[in-house]
């Protein structure tokens, strides 16, 4: 262990693999990871990172991102203890820890009354995740409902984005701080039970063109205005294309399957094969929601 983590050997391991970490299990260690069990440990950990040069990355639930198979320098944070997982209703606010998963923040909701979230169910991630992504189904997008982001700052401290510094568009955010630590969102109240009944289709249908849960796969492109990724895919004769252990998911085009001999390096080959090739044959160049490390 390198002698920049004197005094937290107990927050940071070295060469940790983070395969299991995502959901397509894919890739090599970090050189450097944490999960800090208090916004203390989390704070002594970043400036640590910070002032020695270390690059720092945060994992969330680990749906979006592609780790490549040499793995990733710098240091690895995890937001996964309940520190920064908690859900509290008040009223029409709910504030949500930037750990929590998306899907339970949306239950947590609809159980509450209330509505306006509910249609993105069935979005894998974490809240932090979310609010830097812009996270959107065809009913709206996180963005629209977020009162105040919580972060931390490039100089280690918490403050809070007011509504009013906040700028939500497609896919993207202006959240650009180290860390997110939680959002709180003002939702509309509704009638409990036909707010879970909503839910409660929009899940069937969401899941039904997903792969299987037993797989390892990730959604890979934007969709573009106007249309689908999977669409574009589609369009291209693209469904069920594989590149070694990666295949397009027969269930939805804009899902890559890791089978078990795959490799990074064969799901990387598979998204430059997909984009060349809806480039070369439909004109339009797809966008990576996929992250590379």
């Amino acid at each position: 262990m390198s002698s920049i983590w004197v005094g937290l050997e107990k927050i940071v391991r070295s060469q940790e693999p983070l395969a299991m970490y995502t959901w397509l299990q894919l890739g090599g260690p970090a050189e450097y990871f944490a999960e800090p069990t208090s916004l203390e440990e989390l704070q002594a950990v970043y400036l640590r990172a910070r002032d020695a040069g270390v690059p720092v990355r945060v994992l969330g639930a680990g749906s979006n991102v592609l780790v490549r198979d040499e793995g990733v320098s710098g240091l690895v944070v995890r937001l996964s203890e309940p520190a920064f997982c908690q859900i509290c209703i008040e009223g029409e606010e709910v504030r949500a820890g930037a750990g929590a998963l998306l899907g339970r923040v949306i239950t947590s909701a609809v159980r509450e009354g209330l509505a306006g979230i509910e249609n993105l169910v069935a979005i894998p991630g974490t809240i932090g995740g979310a609010l830097r992504a812009n996270t959107g189904a065809h009913g709206g997008d996180i963005g629209q409902w977020t009162q105040a982001v919580t972060v931390l700052t490039e100089n280690g401290e918490i403050a809070e984005r007011p509504r009013s510094e906040l700028v939500f568009s497609h896919c993207s955010s202006n959240l650009d701080d180290p860390v997110i630590l939680g959002g709180r969102l003002k939702l509309e109240r509704e009638d409990p039970r036909s707010l879970a009944r909503r839910l409660q289709t929009l899940w069937i249908v969401r899941k039904a063109r997903q792969p299987m849960g037993h797989q390892c796969a990730a959604r890979i492109f934007r969709d573009p205005r106007g249309t689908t990724a999977a669409e574009l895919i589609e369009q291209a004769g693209l469904r069920g294309t594989r590149v070694g252990g990666a295949v397009i998911s027969d269930r939805h085009a804009n899902f890559i399957v890791a089978e078990p001999e795959c490799t990074a390096a064969d799901v990387l080959r598979l998204i430059d094969l997909i984009r060349t090739q809806v480039s070369r044959r439909l004109g339009i160049d797809l966008e990576l929601a996929l992250e590379i490390w």
